[in-house]
């Protein structure tokens, strides 16, 4: 059963503790990382049938493949799948930022170039369920992005295929190539490529501990967009609110795994016990129910904060939630104070899983309240920038003098000499 706290009757390091222990897995990342390295294709075949249980033919999955893939998936799914895509590309297209120029002054330009990143690898975890919605989330902010290449890597199934609705996905997002590989080896294959897989400039995408590992063992080598760790939600909602509906949208989270995050803060202790038997109501119905169940026991939790609302939004601030739900009237008069959140969720009837689909913005967002620094995946983790800087003769003259007064002051006397040597009479 989830725990209820009354806030300001417990120690507030219980109320904000955040379980979030990872597996002791750097020494066999690492092997299996130097493994990919030195063995390449040979490697990532053996993982496949030591991990996937699957004896692979060729990595690489055919255009004869996606095609059939494309044409099993029912019709109401490729529609839904389109729709939200669209969603997905009508949001993040606003998300593009151009490059730009400074010739205010005379003789003298700067400015900053926009560049996409070439090749980003896309990792869509496979395990317990299949994600097509990872595949439209971090694809298509790259396609918009202007990429040039986009590789993704999911494992297998046992034979040796890979899931219809993943391959649909990808289609519809325009997925440039597809291999066969999870784990790990996915990443290692990626930031250092094989004789089959095409090393990448940036790896994006959620998985197990393993995956989480090797993304950051490879980071340097490659870029990386984050480290997620286990799904959250916190749900802000008054005495008003539909305990059916919050403890439903608690759930959405809690089913993702065992070490996932449900929590809600509200202003009524009786809404609390309503909530909470709602959750003992709802739990024995899903199919996912033992993965529910341990989340909910072991990470879940109910915070009274009768002071106000407003108290319930600092707690938030003080979490800073992957998802956050505010299920009140008036939501809007509340959003300017949210701090710290993935993701906000906006009044009465708007579930969080409306953004894991199909709203448009992206539901690869930061874990472990690390929203206090950082941000969901846009079009803007697919560029990068390069500055620039022109003077002619005359311009670089009038502040060559100062130039090497800043230089000397720092001890630098060649930096100095670069900026006046043009200037000496020979």
């Amino acid at each position: 059963m989830i725990k209820i706290y009354k806030y300001g009757e417990v120690e507030s390091s219980e109320i904000f503790a955040r379980e979030n222990p990872t597996a002791n897995v750097s020494d066999v990342v690492s092997e299996i990382i130097a493994n990919v390295i030195s063995r390449g294709d040979a490697a990532i075949f053996e993982y496949a049938e030591k991990f996937d249980k699957a004896k692979l033919d060729a990595l690489e999955v055919t255009a004869e493949e996606i095609d059939e893939a494309y044409a099993s998936v029912d019709k109401q799914f490729i529609d839904i799948l389109i729709e939200a895509r669209d969603n997905i590309t009508d949001f993040h297209s606003r998300q593009w930022r151009g490059s730009f120029i400074i010739s205010e002054k005379d003789g003298v330009i700067t400015g900053q170039k926009v560049i996409p990143i070439q090749k980003v690898g896309l990792y869509v975890p496979g395990g317990t369920a299949a994600y097509p919605s990872t595949v439209l989330m971090d694809s298509i902010p790259a396609k918009i992005a202007g990429c040039e290449q986009i590789v993704m890597v999911t494992p297998p199934g046992k034979d040796g295929r890979v899931n219809p609705v993943i391959l649909a996905a990808a289609k519809i997002a325009g997925v440039d190539r597809i291999f066969k590989v999870g784990g790990a080896q996915a990443v290692a294959a990626l930031a250092y490529g094989t004789e089959s897989i095409p090393k990448v400039d940036k790896i994006v995408g959620p998985g197990n501990a393993y995956v989480a590992e090797a993304k950051k063992q490879v980071f340097g080598k490659v870029s990386i967009d984050m480290i997620a760790g286990p799904s959250e939600i916190l749900v802000v909602a008054d005495s008003k609110s539909n305990p059916t509906f919050v403890a439903a949208d608690l759930l959405s989270q809690a089913e993702h795994d065992r070490m996932a995050s449900a929590v809600l803060v509200t202003d009524s202790y009786a809404f609390a016990e309503a909530v909470s038997s709602e959750l003992e109501r709802q739990i024995p119905l899903l199919p996912r129910a033992e993965i529910a169940r341990a989340s909910i026991d072991n990470h879940g939790k109910i915070i009274v904060a009768e002071a106000s609302l407003m108290l319930a939004i600092d707690i938030a601030n003080e979490i800073a939630p992957e998802h956050l739900e505010l299920c009140v009237d008036n939501p809007f008069d509340y959003l300017d104070k949210v701090k710290h959140a993935g993701s906000v969720f906006m009044g009465r009837f708007c579930p969080e899983s409306l953004g894991d689909y199909f709203a448009g913005p992206n539901h690869t967002l930061p874990t472990s309240g690390t929203a206090r620094f950082s941000s969901p995946l846009s079009v803007e983790d697919f560029i990068k920038t390069t500055q620039f800087t022109y003077y002619t003769k005359e311009a670089l003259s009038k502040v060559a003098d100062k130039i090497a007064y800043f230089a000397n002051k720092e001890g630098l006397d060649a930096h100095a000499r670069s900026a006046t040597v043009r200037f000496e009479e020979k």
